[in-house]
């Protein structure tokens, strides 16, 4: 089986890149997988200072494998998966940094918000999709409302437009826009290099404790609404209408 996900360690900075780029790194069963083993490896790491999600092809990730969730016989697998990933970065004893060098949609938006710091260069852009699709950012709002100002949310969940990366910034969804990605990150790892591990560790709880307290608060009823949301007759047409390249019934004609 081809490997979805790569895992490197430089001078203490442990590099995880999704590799998957025939599908936009969905969210397949093999790439989480992968993904998590990975994450967990570096939180093991005593070596590890910080680990870098970072990305192949020009899409960070488009959030679920729809095909993967119609052959799985529904979304419950996914969501399980899913929310577990994402309470994976949360919860990492070591930083976590997105690099982002292209699209991010739907549930990759959610990995993004679960990161600690994330930087995105000038080709980026953003979109929740799920509206267009006949879902709700159910279990990703887990991780993205508690980043972005409520006016925000409210547009860019209702309207699933897309956005740039200086957007994103503004909005509070990451921490940074940038034009040289390589340099920032470089110099990100260079400041993680030189904190203490320990201090590291105690402290990424304080700046996480009321997204996780959210988190866990809201994880059981965010997955019902995804699974109802997914089973209905409306999410059919709207993820048909996406695998098929065409406008859902819904749309306006012309």
């Amino acid at each position: 089986m081809t490997q979805l996900v790569h895992y490197a360690v430089d001078r203490a900075i442990a590099t995880v890149t999704l590799d998957s780029p025939d599908n936009r790194n969905a969210l397949s069963a093999q790439l989480v997988g992968e993904l998590s083993a990975h994450l967990r490896a570096a939180g093991a790491d005593g070596g590890v200072r910080a680990v870098v999600l970072t990305h192949t092809g020009s899409t960070f990730c488009a959030g679920a494998d729809l095909k993967e969730a119609a052959a799985e016989g529904g979304p419950e697998q996914g969501t399980q998966r899913m929310l577990a990933l994402l309470r994976l970065i949360v919860e990492l004893p070591k930083p976590v940094i997105a690099r982002i060098d292209g699209n991010v949609r739907a549930g990759g938006l959610g990995i993004v918000g679960a990161c600690d710091i994330a930087v995105a260069g000038p080709t980026s852009s953003f979109a929740f999709t799920e509206v267009r699709l006949g879902l709700a950012p159910a279990i990703i709002s887990l991780t993205t409302l508690g980043r972005m100002t409520q006016r925000a949310a409210a547009r860019y969940y209702l309207t699933g437009e897309r956005f740039d990366a200086a957007v994103a910034a503004a909005t509070g969804l990451i921490t940074a826009a940038v034009n040289d990605l390589d340099a920032e990150i470089g110099a990100l790892a260079d400041e993680l290099r030189a904190c203490s591990p320990q201090g590291l560790a105690e402290t990424k709880p304080l700046t996480n404790l009321a997204l996780l307290a959210e988190f866990d608060a809201g994880a059981e009823q965010m997955q019902a609404l995804s699974a109802r949301l997914f089973g209905s007759d409306e999410a059919r047409e709207g993820m048909s209408a996406f695998l098929q390249r065409r406008p859902p019934s819904w749309a306006p004609p012309g």
